[in-house]
């Protein structure tokens, strides 16, 4: 199963596609759909995408069609993993024995602001000299990609609602990136996920200003999530 997995491809319009790209994506996909209803499930779900993808994008080491290596799109798979098992704890801490949406969505604030452009102006040049350096294809545009999907991450796992907006800015370059180096099941994904994004922005947005007690343990839960403001009456991707 697992040869097959690693070798299977697919034609597509006369392109070589591997079966592990689009499976991988489409677990990425689903973890999505479970981070925009605030799913507990939502974390190891992309843990099994990341892992997945991990070996697609190191092209040139795993001699996939496309025989290049995007170190920024292999290395954010590693850190997704790390965040995402941060991200799974905090969230089932916060649901406690309930199987209802995990969170409390609020807006980062200032501090919370803060961290995020700093993170991504002092992300981005750090690591585009590094995959630069290492030889990555498109390092300035693969270190935003790599830097800007951390940090939606982390704001998903913290509750934060701007998250979203990182995941538009991370599909308006990532899409062109990945269509130029021929990552095109990737590409689609980051395509269709940012109309995800956009829905799943709204979503979060209404459940932040209505509010639902019963998908908090108690207030102590969203103040161990780390969410800024209390639990009013009340899933990234």
């Amino acid at each position: 199963m697992l040869d097959w997995l690693f070798d299977a491809q697919l034609s597509v319009a006369g392109h070589p596609i591997l079966w592990r790209e689009v499976i991988g994506n489409l677990f990425g996909l689903a973890s999505a759909v479970g981070g925009m209803r605030r799913r507990v499930w939502a974390w190891p779900v992309g843990i099994v995408g990341n892992v997945l993808l991990f070996t697609v994008f190191l092209g040139g080491v795993f001699d996939t069609p496309q025989a290049k290596d995007l170190y920024g799109q292999a290395g954010r798979q590693v850190f997704f993993v790390v965040v995402a098992v941060y991200g799974w704890v905090r969230w089932r801490q916060a649901q406690g024995e309930g199987d209802g949406p995990a969170i409390v969505p609020t807006w980062a604030g200032t501090r919370g602001r803060l961290q995020l452009l700093v993170g991504a102006a002092v992300g981005t040049v750090v690591f585009a000299l590094v995959f630069g350096a290492l030889g990555s294809w498109g390092p300035w545009a693969d270190a935003w990609i790599f830097t800007g999907s951390l940090l939606a991450t982390y704001g998903m796992a913290r509750g934060w609602t701007e998250f979203w907006l990182v995941w538009i800015a991370v599909d308006v370059v990532g899409v062109p990136l990945l269509l130029q180096a021929g990552y095109y099941p990737s590409a689609v994904l980051y395509a269709v996920y940012g109309g995800v994004v956009l829905y799943g922005f709204t979503v979060w947005l209404r459940a932040q200003r209505a509010g639902r007690p019963e998908a908090v343990t108690a207030s102590a839960g969203a103040g161990t999530l780390g969410v800024d403001g209390p639990a009013p009456d009340r899933e990234g991707v």
